[in-house]
């Protein structure tokens, strides 16, 4: 006899065991038995459309082919160690990498110490940590998916302890340090950061630069520089956090230049066949902050600096902005960029339905789709995505047997 559990019907599906369950009277969530031989092969429902999708269509940016648009967004863990990190990302992004994801982001990653936002945030400025992060790119790189990786500075929003904690900002004894900033102007509830030199930008110009080299010694395919979500880059983005009155406040050209120093470094240090990203918070959502109107200008000087994507999501720099918050709330700001300051871009934000991601894509309103939450609900959202919109795409073979897809 065999022994199943039984559950209730996928996308309509219904098998043998089921059909055979129902005429025994057997509940969902029951477990029952049945003779082998009543059982035959589950070959799933027939793809008789033949469906082609945006979502799963090839993108290339420079020598790098990703093999569908459906991209796993960088999310933070808190659970490295002196930056380095260990089984968990590798089993958190390993897990992604089984599930069909056309690129894997691995979460914000500190050039230095001190640009970590949390004492447990993952870095790139020793050996030890590329050591560590190639072990999880290895494996990436075995289920054919490729890995990015997000290179930050925490700015102001740094030295806090793990969201869990019973407190949140670190103390020196828990190895917290001092904040820095554009300007000596804090985050709201976060200690006043102290206002950095124009020798120190020099400084994390180079060491922006020196990461991006360990990233592509680490494995990583894809580079992405955070200048979103009120971290340092942004910081001196927004007029609302940077009110310096050299070369690097005031104007939006002023504003941009500590951004656009990295992008150029960057992409100067790694050469010319890796694609380069920046992910930008498109709205301070704030009167007098940052806006999409500068976030298009941004977009054309980051195009000229050689950046290949705008990873595009919106506000983290106010405490206290309203932020209308739904689905696909940011996919507007992907479009207006792509469309005005013609540069591929990836949408972020509340995008969890395969037909909603398929949809942004058709409409043009951005290269790739983003995401996070959805991911984390279900690491293997891009196999099932594919399924829901009829397209047969590869399949690790040792999960080959939970298709209900075949191929004609």
């Amino acid at each position: 006899m065999s022994s199943r559990s039984l559950k209730g019907p996928r996308d309509g599906v219904v098998d043998d065991a089921m059909k055979v369950a129902s005429a025994l009277g057997i509940r969902p969530g029951e477990t029952f038995s049945v003779p082998p031989d009543t059982l035959t092969p589950y070959i799933g429902r027939d793809n008789e459309r033949n469906v082609v999708t945006q979502l799963f269509s090839p993108l290339t940016l420079r020598s790098t082919t990703f093999s569908n648009r459906a991209w796993v967004s960088p999310m933070c863990q808190y659970s490295a160690v002196d930056g380095v990190v260990g089984p968990w990302h590798l089993v958190h992004l390993g897990g992604f990498a089984t599930g069909g994801a056309g690129l894997v982001f691995a979460e914000a990653s500190a050039i230095n110490p001190e640009g970590r936002i949390s004492v447990a945030c993952p870095g790139l400025w020793n050996d030890e940590q590329v050591a560590a992060w190639r072990t999880v790119t290895d494996f990436v790189h075995s289920q054919s998916t490729k890995v990015g990786i997000q290179l930050a500075h925490a700015g102001r929003k740094a030295s806090t302890m793990r969201p869990w904690d019973d407190h949140p900002i670190a103390r020196v004894e828990e190895g917290g340090w001092e904040a820095v900033a554009p300007s000596a102007v804090a985050f709201d509830g976060y200690p006043v950061p102290r206002a950095l030199s124009v020798a120190e930008i020099d400084v994390l110009v180079a060491e922006f630069a020196d990461a991006a080299q360990r990233a592509r010694s680490a494995g990583f395919d894809v580079l992405e520089i955070h200048a979103a979500h009120g971290y340092l880059l942004h910081q001196f983005l927004s007029p609302l956090s940077n009110l310096r009155d050299d070369e690097y406040g005031g104007s939006l050209e002023n504003r941009s230049r500590f951004l656009l120093r990295v992008a150029k470094a960057v992409r100067a240090r790694v050469g010319e066949q890796v694609p380069v990203f920046v992910r930008i918070s498109a709205s301070d959502y704030t009167p007098g902050g940052w806006d999409i109107a500068e976030s298009v200008e941004l977009a054309k000087m980051l195009r000229e600096a050689g950046i290949d994507l705008i990873d595009v999501s919106s506000g983290g720099n106010v405490a206290n902005a309203v932020i209308p918050i739904g689905p696909g709330y940011q996919v507007s700001f992907a479009h207006e960029i792509r469309e005005v300051a013609q540069i591929p871009t990836a949408a972020v934000g509340l995008i969890t339905e395969p037909a909603k991601a398929e949809q942004i894509l058709h409409d043009g309103s951005a290269d790739a789709v983003l995401l996070a939450r959805a991911m984390l609900r279900n690491p293997r959202w891009a196999l099932s995505a594919a399924e829901t919109l009829g397209e047969h795409i590869v399949w690790p073979v040792q999960l080959e047997r939970a298709r209900t897809l075949r191929r004609n």
